[in-house]
């Protein structure tokens, strides 16, 4: 990892990260309370996980954390004691502690209990400043990456991979160590070790939530089948740079005028050349074989699938005939339905002038004009007799009014007519 990088990364993620007063402060070390640095040290964990996450790394080395990372002017005397609360919390963890991926199910249990009992009891910063340091989280993440890219490769819920090429995936022997101890605590991992002339190691990996399976017969022959191929593509590498050193050769010495070396190295490239397309054969024999085993295993997996819906569907009580009919018909409808969409394509669609657009538009207009001049009189009409019946219905209420007037008195003398008799 570049100095210079992580010192540019780290500035671009503390802005203030040359302040003096502030880093002054931020480099003390811890004092009083958890309350009084918890901040202190919330930044400093997050500051060393987004570092190793931005470079691709979740081994660390506490030394080179110490003095390379944040190091420089002046070295930060909290990072000793935020790397002991980070592996008292369950962050990082010693690169020694990890299980082995070959240990059997009783020496994990037996180490499981030891870590137990090692967590109760006080343990000694020199075992955990002194050793390389796995990021938990980032081992979690690279984990799962792993899982991925090996799943992209293969549609099966298992593969099996050399541990060179495991190696590959992991950037690092120590790295895929530490994935693979992970993934097979996790019980998604098998380590393989065959012995077939030369010890031969391999892992199988599980891409279901399902329990992975025992390591097979089969696994194992994939393994060796899969060493093999690695072997002859290392071979036609070494034997393309010979046939190319050979072809310089060649040309160099009949440009000097040195014909019988030239002549040499010519014999030279035509056995390169031999023994490449030997190999060359090997290998596709090989790929042949492979492709052979993933057929079978595909031929498998859909020999299962069609025995599965067989069962549905006797459980289910309908017959294949009526599957048969079932699919005629979806068929037959699919089929009238791209005859529609044919016709409806096809179908020319007539030429429209415009000369008779605008015809039909001035009729349009007359008639409107037509229909205004008829609906005038009508409205005028209309407000007459409503003018009419306004005044006759102001001239019966006036004559209503005035008669009730004339009444009244009469209606009074009547009444107090009545009143003196009574008396």
């Amino acid at each position: 990892m570049d100095t210079d990088s992580v010192k540019e990364f780290i500035r671009r993620e503390v802005p203030d990260w040359d302040d003096e007063v502030v880093a002054t402060a931020r480099f003390k070390a811890f004092s009083g309370q958890r309350s009084d640095w918890e901040t202190k040290f919330q930044f400093w964990r997050d500051l060393i996980i987004k570092v190793s996450r931005h470079f691709g790394v979740f081994i660390i080395d506490p030394v080179q954390v110490k003095k390379t990372w944040f190091g420089g002017g002046m070295t930060p005397l909290c990072i000793d004691h935020v790397l002991l609360l980070m592996h008292s919390e369950g962050d990082v963890v010693p690169i020694s502690q990890l299980e082995s991926p070959v240990s059997g199910r009783l020496s994990r249990l037996l180490r499981s209990v030891r870590s137990l009992v090692a967590q109760t009891s006080s343990v000694k910063p020199g075992e955990i400043l002194e050793n390389e340091l796995v990021i938990v989280p980032l081992l979690k993440e690279k984990a799962a990456d792993v899982v991925r890219l090996l799943s992209e490769g293969h549609w099966t819920s298992t593969c099996v991979v050399t541990l060179n090429k495991f190696r590959n995936l992991c950037n690092g022997s120590n790295e895929a160590s530490a994935v693979l101890s992970h993934l097979t605590g996790c019980g998604k991992a098998h380590k393989i070790s065959v012995n077939r002339g030369e010890l031969i190691e391999g892992v199988k990996v599980s891409f279901s939530e399902a329990a992975l399976p025992s390591v097979s017969t089969l696994d194992c022959d994939i393994l060796h089948l899969l060493r093999t191929t690695e072997k002859l593509q290392n071979q036609l590498e070494v034997t393309d740079q010979r046939c190319e050193m050979s072809r310089k050769s060649a040309l160099t010495s009949l440009k000097s005028g040195h014909k019988k070396v030239a002549l040499r190295h010519a014999r030279e490239l035509k056995l390169a050349t031999e023994s490449r397309e030997k190999c060359t054969s090997l290998l596709n024999r090989v790929e042949e074989v492979l492709n052979t085993i993933a057929d079978s295993e595909s031929t498998k997996m859909v020999s299962e699938a069609i025995k599965t819906g067989a069962r549905v569907m006797k459980d289910i009580k309908i017959s294949p005939d009526e599957v048969h009919d079932y699919l005629e018909e979806i068929e037959e409808t699919i089929q009238s339905q791209k005859e529609v969409e044919k016709a409806l394509e096809s179908a020319p669609y007539p030429d429209i002038d415009d000369e008779n657009i605008e015809e039909e538009f001035i009729k349009l207009e007359m008639e409107l004009e037509s229909e205004s001049s008829q609906v005038r009189p009508t409205t005028s009409d209309t407000a007459d007799s409503l003018t009419e019946m306004f005044s006759e219905l102001k001239l019966v209420n006036t004559k209503q009014i005035l008669e009730e007037q004339a009444t009244e008195p009469v209606r009074m003398k009547d009444s107090g007519k009545k009143i003196l008799e009574a008396a």
